[in-house]
């Protein structure tokens, strides 16, 4: 068997001197501690641009064997999110009345949610992330490999980046989520992964009070 030869390039790395590097450190820890998941959004406009920043920063976040495994379908169009907002109420209606267990239910309470989905209508974009879980390339269909990770990182990034601009988001998975395959006409090998509406919060908007888990709760050191 033939394979290709790697390709290099000099890394184009600048090193930070120490004391910048705590105080980025601490910056950005400050800034993503202050990131929470909203549910009251103003129908104000967010300029496009800000929006395909944030997916092209999503985009440069690391995949297995560099396939980039990702979709990210950006929707404005009110109609397009009406349709998105009722079959996801649809799905969550049989989810909160039957599919969910009691333990599951028991979670979500504390939260206060619902089957009710009025942001995916009121906030000005949602972005639709899909997973591709195959190729096709000379007439065959290989798969994507290390998918599941590499759009669950790259989604990551993306969070981060709306929050950075001062943008509010909400990650959102009714399941099953093949209607927004279907809605949004998407092939087969794109799956969907989350629905993430974008805005800036309501004015009177308001967060479960909740808490995060510290440092030594979630960090071990060997």
């Amino acid at each position: 068997m033939s394979l290709p030869q790697p390709k290099s390039k000099r890394l184009d790395f600048h090193a930070v001197p120490a004391e910048e590097q705590l105080s980025r450190a601490d910056e950005f820890l400050e800034l993503m501690n202050s990131r929470r998941t909203v549910r009251d959004y103003s129908s104000a406009n967010v300029p496009l641009e800000l929006i395909e920043k944030a997916v092209a920063t999503a985009g440069t976040a690391p995949s297995g064997a560099n396939m980039q495994p990702w979709r990210f379908v950006i929707v404005r169009d009110p109609e397009v999110k009406r349709k998105i907002r009722e079959a996801a109420e649809k799905e969550e209606h049989e989810s909160y009345n039957g599919r969910m267990s009691e333990k599951w239910l028991r979670r979500l309470a504390v939260l206060g949610t619902d089957e009710h989905k009025p942001f995916l209508e009121i906030a000005p974009y949602l972005i639709v992330v899909f997973r591709i879980n195959s190729v096709e390339e000379d007439g065959e269909t290989e798969p994507t490999y290390y998918s599941q990770e590499s759009v669950g990182i790259a989604v990551g990034i993306l969070l981060a980046a709306l929050h950075n601009m001062g943008l509010a988001t909400l990650t959102h998975t009714p399941s099953p989520m093949k209607f927004l395959q279907e809605i949004l006409g998407r092939p087969k090998n794109e799956v969907p992964f989350v629905l993430i509406p974008v805005g800036y919060p309501a004015a009177d908007a308001r967060v479960p009070d909740i808490s995060r888990k510290s440092l030594d709760q979630i960090a071990v050191v060997v």
